[in-house]
């Protein structure tokens, strides 16, 4: 495994303005996980309802999807996005994870497993923000996309094969968040470290 390229925070993207469509579709999505966090308790007592909760958390994790591709191809990254947009998946991913093991229908260990690794994380995050950001993996990104496709499965209220396919994917979600945690912990401690006190009074 090569050492993670560190990304800085005072790098050349920063001169990208901070109102771009990607960072837009971010806040539209922190925006729908309280609209989904009020329909999905409610959606226990109507089909229709919760076909509504399972369209905004999809329309919210479609977000996700579009605007990575859009930063990446139209170099609009910045700084405030690559710290917003995996906060904004954490908030919608376990808002549905909590509010699914509360009605019974995903295992509080699968949602205790998958909120400790992602609140670790975030938290690594902005511990070692000032020697870099380290971009999503492909590990993270299937792992974030198992997740979503788990979660959408438990939603839609269809049950029989959908419920088999929905425990399976949401193993196999497990599995990739525990793997990719401790990735990105390896990859931060690979990142440059800053210079200490003593070593910056030589210069």
């Amino acid at each position: 495994m090569q050492p993670a390229k560190p990304d800085y925070a005072g790098d050349s993207e920063n001169d990208v303005p901070n109102l771009n469509l990607p960072n837009i579709l971010t806040f539209i999505r922190l925006l729908l996980v309280p609209v989904f966090a009020f329909l999905l308790p409610q959606s226990q007592e109507s089909d229709n309802l919760r076909w509504w909760a399972a369209a905004v958390f999809g329309v919210a994790a479609l977000t996700d999807l579009i605007d990575g591709f859009i930063a990446r191809r139209y170099h609009l990254i910045t700084t405030i996005g690559k710290i917003a947009d995996p906060i904004a998946d954490k908030l919608l991913i376990g808002t549905a994870l909590i509010a699914l093991s509360i009605e019974g229908t995903i295992s509080w260990w699968f949602t205790a497993i998958i909120l400790v690794r992602e609140i670790s994380i975030t938290l690594l995050r902005f511990k070692v923000i000032n020697r870099g950001v380290i971009p999503a993996s492909r590990g993270g990104k299937a792992k974030t996309i198992s997740q979503i496709v788990a979660i959408l499965a438990y939603l839609i209220p269809v049950h029989g094969p959908v419920d088999r396919v929905a425990a399976l994917v949401m193993l196999i979600a497990v599995l990739l968040t525990v793997v990719t945690g401790f990735d990105y912990v390896i990859r931060a401690y690979r990142l440059p470290q800053l210079p200490s006190k003593e070593s910056e009074s030589r210069t």
